[in-house]
C-alpha cells in the first residue's frame, strides 16, 4: 500500500482533504498530486458532499513543489537529460500536468475552500488560490519565491485575484505578504487568529453546506466562466511552459545543483538572503506553528 500522502474524510455533507507530508511542510511530489486528484474526485463524486474543504498537516498548508535531493523524483526533470518538448508535453497535457489537479478545486463544481496556516508559498499557492474561497492565519505566508529564480506563475491566480498594480509587484518582487495583509488586498477571502481558523472555516463550510447543492454549483459555474472568458486557459498554458524554461535558465540549473550539494537550506539562503524573507526572515515575523498551541 503507498503512504498516505493525502487523508480524506467526509461528514455532514464536509470533505475534509488534508495534505499530509508534515515533516516536509507537504511539499509537492508527483504522489501527492495523485492522490490529491483522487481525493477531490472523490468528494465530486459523493452525492453526499457540498463542501470541500483542503488544508494542511503540522505547521504549514504547503511549502511548494519539493526540489531535494537534486530533483530525482521528477525524472525528465532533472538537469541531465532535459528535453523541453517533453517538458512542455508534460505540464500541458491534463492527463499529467499537476495544474488540472489544481484546477480540480476550481473546474470540480463544488465550492471549496483552502484554510491555510504557516507557509502558503511557491506552487503551494498556485495551489491555494485556485480554491473558490480562501481563508488563513493571520500570521500565515504566502509568497512566490520562485519569481527571484527557478519559475513563474503557474495558474495565473495571483494576477487574476489582484489588481494590476499588486499583481505586477509581487510577480517582480516575490516577496511574502502575511494572512492578514492578504485578505486587506483581496488576495484571499479572509484572515483570523491562528486560534480561531478552524471554528472560522468550519462555520463557513457548515453555513455552504445547507444550501442547495444545484445552487452552490449553478452560482459557482457563472462566476468560473467569467473568468474563463478573461483568458484564464490560455493564462495557464502559457505560464507552466514559461516555469519550465525558468526551471532550465542558468541560474535556475545552479539553484538546482546548489540545493543538491549543500541541500535546500543552502538554496534558498543564497535566494532569499538578500530580501530577508521567507526561511530568512526575522524571527518575528515568521509564522507561528500550530503544534505550539495551548
Amino acid at each position: 500500500m503507498s503512504e498516505e500522502l493525502v487523508k480524506y474524510a467526509a461528514a455532514n455533507g464536509i470533505a475534509t482533504v488534508t495534505l499530509n507530508r508534515p515533516e516536509k511542510y507537504n511539499t509537492l511530489r508527483l504522489e501527492l498530486i495523485d492522490q490529491l486528484d483522487a481525493a477531490l474526485r472523490e468528494a465530486n463524486r459523493d452525492p453526499e458532499v457540498r463542501v470541500i474543504v483542503l488544508e494542511g498537516a503540522g505547521d504549514s498548508f504547503c511549502g511548494g513543489f519539493d526540489f531535494s535531493g537534486g530533483l530525482e523524483h521528477y525524472g525528465g526533470l532533472q538537469e541531465t537529460g532535459y528535453d523541453p518538448g517533453m517538458d512542455v508535453h508534460m505540464v500541458t497535457n491534463q492527463y499529467t500536468s499537476y495544474m488540472s489537479t489544481f484546477m480540480g478545486l476550481w473546474r470540480g463544481l463544488k465550492p471549496t475552500i483552502a484554510k491555510v496556516h504557516g507557509y502558503c508559498v511557491g506552487g503551494g499557492s498556485e495551489m491555494a488560490l485556485c480554491a473558490d474561497i480562501v481563508i488563513a492565519s493571520d500570521d500565515a505566508r504566502f509568497g512566490t519565491p520562485y519569481s527571484r529564480v527557478w519559475g513563474c506563475h503557474l495558474s495565473g491566480m495571483w494576477v487574476y485575484r489582484l489588481g494590476l498594480a499588486k499583481a505586477k509587484y509581487y510577480a517582480l518582487t516575490g516577496e511574502w505578504i502575511s494572512g492578514k495583509e492578504a485578505a486587506a488586498i483581496e488576495l484571499i477571502n479572509f484572515s483570523y487568529p491562528l486560534e480561531q481558523l478552524d471554528d472560522e472555516v468550519d462555520k463557513l463550510a457548515t453555513k455552504l453546506a445547507g444550501i442547495p447543492l444545484t445552487q452552490l454549483i449553478s452560482m459557482k459555474l457563472i462566476v468560473n466562466q467569467t473568468y474563463d472568458n478573461m483568458g484564464l486557459q490560455s493564462t495557464q498554458t502559457l505560464g507552466p511552459i514559461l516555469d519550465g524554461i525558468m526551471r532550465n535558465t542558468p541560474e535556475g540549473r545552479e539553484f538546482v545543483r546548489v540545493a543538491a550539494t549543500e541541500g535546500v537550506k543552502g538554496a534558498v539562503v543564497k535566494r532569499d538572503g538578500p530580501f530577508g524573507d521567507y526561511s530568512q526572515g526575522p524571527k518575528d515575523q515568521q509564522p507561528r506553528k500550530r503544534s505550539e498551541l495551548d
